[in-house]
């Protein structure tokens, strides 16, 4: 379990992936490729993302719930999937500007 609060930064400990909290406060499960995530800068990598949590996050790309309770945003790719309590955080389409006719 991790603190969420937004600006906090989280690591993987089995890919590469590394992401910032935009929206979100409270204790939670926030795992990638499977293995609970960790402070930035606190864990070591160790591992390989398991088989069905292996989709990959893109770099720049926000991640939510389906509740929009909890977003965050990838600050470094990587081959694991993110999720929250088990279910998987999908990636954010943005909303498209007016026409400025």
């Amino acid at each position: 379990m991790v603190e969420l609060r937004p600006g906090a930064r989280f690591q993987s400990t089995v890919c590469a992936t590394e992401v910032i909290v935009v929206k979100g406060t409270g204790s939670a499960e926030l795992t990638c490729g499977g293995a609970p995530m960790a402070a930035a800068g606190s864990a070591e990598r160790a591992g390989e993302p398991s088989a069905d949590a292996s989709e990959g996050t893109l770099l720049g790309k926000r991640y939510g719930d389906d509740g929009e309770t909890v977003e965050v945003l990838c600050t470094k790719a990587g081959e694991g999937s993110l999720a929250l309590g088990g279910a998987p955080l999908a990636v954010k389409v943005t909303k498209p500007l007016p026409a400025s006719d």
